[in-house]
């Protein structure tokens, strides 16, 4: 399949997304709303300082707890990928605020509801990355040893110690997901700064607001330089001491009960009528949601894919100049650091619930993301020296050869975007997580169970078509998600995504 009859594809399911999507802006003045937030950001008010450094260090340890839980497990599940592959997808394939609310019925608002929802989608997410490792590692030094020595001190002393670089590497990237996956928890009611974010904005306390965005601004940019390995085991004792002291309503007794009670589906416990439940669940909940979710996702991909196409010279001093792409490197990495959930949320208190404030919260995070790779694969690019400079030199030689790279990227992000578009449900958006959200209000775990399955389904099918695309473009069945040892400046290593 050749790039122009893709491009010519997914031109056509955009414009019928477009026809088929709610853009419309439905606050009668967002002018104001905006006015009113950029003076906030101006004068970021800092007043709650207790309430702030608590709610930080809560987020801080959320992620710490989730992402160290969920790389443990993973790491004890790759060995056995194979056997364990179907689980693994369908637990990475359920978002963290989807595992929150379920969560919820079980453990209450407490801090093994965070982290529970941050460790379970991430374990079978390191489970399929360290697989991956486990099989690449060099079998040379595993041939040296005796033979008949037992497969697990054969993967302890020799493949494990190949990849614990790149274990330690992607394990950092996640670290980074898990803040903002912990930060994101705060609107389901989880102590974070998504709470305090939350809690803000609905009292139109915009200046703190704008505070409790630096501050999570703060915490995520710089990682590199305050996570440092050797302290590691500090900050999880710290976390888990953090969450331990953590006051927290009891559930009563016999929550797990219920719970699993619950999920049962109604006409099995009560026996009524099967076709009323699957009219409800499945035509009136599942197909409007997953039609809603995939017209989301397809606006938002094509607007990522728009805004990195645009936007990768703003990080090429050859394009941009050396003020220039300093300047866009700044702002490529502020929203690629702000979850698209947040983004969402504040797009939401501008415009309303419409599907506008998700697609711009989508294509703003995603394409900062493929715009970023982009630019650093483009800063390695070796050009003539008699290669123009600006934009002359961004759309004849630049953009044509990283064309198939773009093209990776954005089929990669496709997946990621469809998970993040059925979250936006929680928002009032009528994507699956609306009906979702729904049913957990009414105690309808069994129609939540049900609409959650159709998200898996949705996810493994985009997934699918994605790799099937990229294949057949000759663009590489498989696009690596974590940065390796030994890569060049100019690789493709999209350990951001």
């Amino acid at each position: 399949m050749k790039a122009r009859h893709a491009l010519a594809g997914f031109a056509v399911l955009t414009v019928f997304a477009l026809a088929l999507g709610d853009m419309s802006a439905q606050r009668p003045d967002p002018w104001l709303t905006l006015a009113a937030m950029g003076r906030g950001i101006l004068s970021p008010d800092f007043g709650d300082l207790a309430g702030l450094a608590q709610a930080t260090g809560l987020t801080l340890a959320f992620a710490f707890c989730g992402v160290g839980l969920g790389a443990a497990a993973g790491l004890a599940l790759a060995p056995i990928y194979a056997r364990v592959r179907i689980l693994c997808v369908s637990v990475r394939a359920v978002h963290e605020l989807f595992w929150a609310l379920l969560l919820l019925n079980i453990t209450g608002i407490s801090p093994l509801t965070g982290v529970l929802a941050i460790a379970l989608p991430y374990a079978g997410i390191f489970a399929k990355v360290f697989a991956e490792y486990l099989e690449e590692a060099d079998p040379a030094a595993e041939a040296a040893l005796p033979p008949g020595l037992p497969a697990a001190i054969r993967l302890i002393w020799v493949r494990i110690p190949q990849c614990l670089p790149q274990m330690r590497t992607y394990t950092l990237y996640r670290l980074e997901c898990g803040l903002r996956s912990s930060a994101v928890l705060g609107f389901v009611g989880l102590p974070t700064l998504g709470f305090e974010l939350e809690s803000t904005f609905r009292q139109g306390l915009y200046g703190e607001a704008a505070a409790v965005l630096l501050i999570f601004l703060a915490l995520i940019l710089p990682m590199r330089r305050w996570v440092i390995w050797r302290l590691v085991p500090l900050y999880l004792i710290a976390s888990i001491v953090a969450l331990v002291l953590v006051d927290t309503p009891p559930m009563g007794s016999g929550a797990l009960m219920r719970f699993l009670n619950d999920i049962v589906p109604a006409p099995v416990r009560t026996g009524a009528d099967w076709s009323g439940w699957l009219h409800k669940v499945f035509v009136e909940q599942a197909w409007p949601g997953a039609v809603n979710t995939l017209v989301l996702s397809q606006i938002a991909l094509a607007g990522a894919a728009l805004l990195a196409a645009v936007a990768f010279p703003a990080i090429v001093p050859r394009v941009a100049g050396r003020f220039g792409a300093l300047i866009g490197h700044g702002v490529l990495v502020v929203l690629r650091s702000i979850p698209e959930y947040m983004l969402a949320f504040v797009f939401v208190q501008i415009f309303g619930a419409s599907m506008l404030p998700a697609v711009l919260a989508l294509a703003l995070h995603n394409g900062a993301i493929i715009a970023h790779l982009m630019g650093r694969q483009a800063g390695g690019v070796t050009l003539r020296p008699d290669a123009p400079a600006g934009l002359t030199l961004w759309a004849w030689e630049l953009f044509p050869r990283l064309n198939g790279t773009f093209w990776a990227l954005c089929l990669y992000r496709w997946e990621i975007i469809l998970r993040e578009s059925a979250i936006m449900g929680l928002l009032g958006i009528a994507t699956l997580g609306f009906y979702i959200q729904t049913g957990v209000q009414e105690l309808r775990l069994d129609r939540v169970i049900a609409l959650l399955l159709v998200s898996i389904l949705l996810t493994f099918a985009i997934d699918q078509v994605s790799r099937i695309l990229r294949r057949r473009m000759h663009l590489g069945g498989d696009l690596r998600v974590e940065a390796t040892r030994g890569r060049g400046k100019g690789d493709v290593t999209p350990r951001e995504a």
